[in-house]
């Protein structure tokens, strides 16, 4: 099947919705009507895509080829409930925990259910939209589906991942990792920098640049070999300093720190980057510190 041939609808116009449809869009594929809750979003949506109308969840469901229910996670299952389905359409969920039997009323109706979560953030729509080229978009569906869905991946740029069934919790679990955990990581990082009277956005200016430059060595050579850091070249005395700085500015984040030094120990350990007598040094330092550990409030 010519993925251009299809009649492509969108149920659900928020920030995916919205960031989905103008990407593809803008690489020539037919989007052809949005339908939101909110007017103002499909219309927000619609807006930005010649000859996109805005309709209504049933009439989508009635007129489109391929359509992306991208609701709220909550509400995937209801919206297929209280539809029907053309048999023999292509009816996908764009969410990265939600099983795809949330869609099992249109593959009963005879439509072909499936999944297609980009894994990327979506906090901005117009930046998201940027920034789907490249990213990686996992696929679980059958056949005729899957090769619907991969075809389309390939127009958009994207690389595929296949998701068994049942792995969706656990997947979009490794994705929190390195989405919203990052923040976390950041926000204890920028309190440390407001100690001397810096801002957030100051900490943000300045360490994002770091963060990059750790992604472009992992990109480069992995994730033990691109780990910089004291814990990475055996530098015991620098994680005791640390150790001793954060126990007097805030001893609840040592719980944090000693935890992630613990992790990256063993990461180095792998690689042969430190020796054992020097893993067992840091380890012993940061245990030392664990008894006395103050539990965040």
């Amino acid at each position: 099947m010519n993925i251009d041939d299809l009649q492509i609808g969108f149920i659900g116009a928020g920030r995916l919705g919205k960031a989905l449809a103008w990407y593809c869009a803008g690489r020539g594929l037919r989007v052809a009507a949005a339908a939101s809750r909110l007017s103002s979003e499909a219309a927000e949506l619609a807006a930005r895509i010649p000859a996109c109308g805005i309709a209504s969840p049933q009439e989508i469901a009635n007129s489109c080829g391929l359509i992306f229910v991208t609701t709220p996670d909550e509400i995937i299952r209801p919206t297929a409930e209280g539809l029907r389905w053309r048999a023999g359409s292509f009816v996908v969920h764009c969410s990265g925990v939600t099983d795809v039997s949330d869609l099992d009323k249109a593959q009963s109706d005879g439509a072909h259910i499936g999944g297609f979560h980009p894994l990327q953030t979506f906090g901005d729509p117009e930046a998201a939209a940027q920034s789907l080229q490249g990213c990686t978009v996992t696929i679980e569906a059958g056949q005729p589906l899957d090769s619907v869905l991969v075809t389309l991946a390939q127009r958009l740029g994207c690389r595929v991942n296949r998701l068994p069934p049942g792995a969706r919790p656990l997947y979009h679990a490794a994705a929190g990792y390195t989405s919203q955990f990052i923040n976390a990581l950041l926000r204890e990082a920028s309190l440390i920098w407001q100690s001397w009277g810096a801002s957030e956005a100051d900490a943000v200016q300045a360490l994002i640049p770091l963060v990059r430059g750790t992604l472009a060595s992992i990109e480069q050579v992995g994730l033990a070999q691109g780990m910089p850091g004291p814990v990475s070249r055996g530098d015991v005395a620098s994680v005791a300093k640390h150790v001793d700085a954060l126990a007097a500015f805030n001893p609840a984040m040592l719980g944090l720190y000693r935890e992630m030094c613990n992790r990256t120990v063993y990461m180095a350990l792998e690689q042969r980057r430190i020796e054992a007598t020097t893993a067992t040094q840091v380890l012993a330092l940061l245990a030392e510190n664990e008894a006395n550990e103050v539990q965040p409030v």
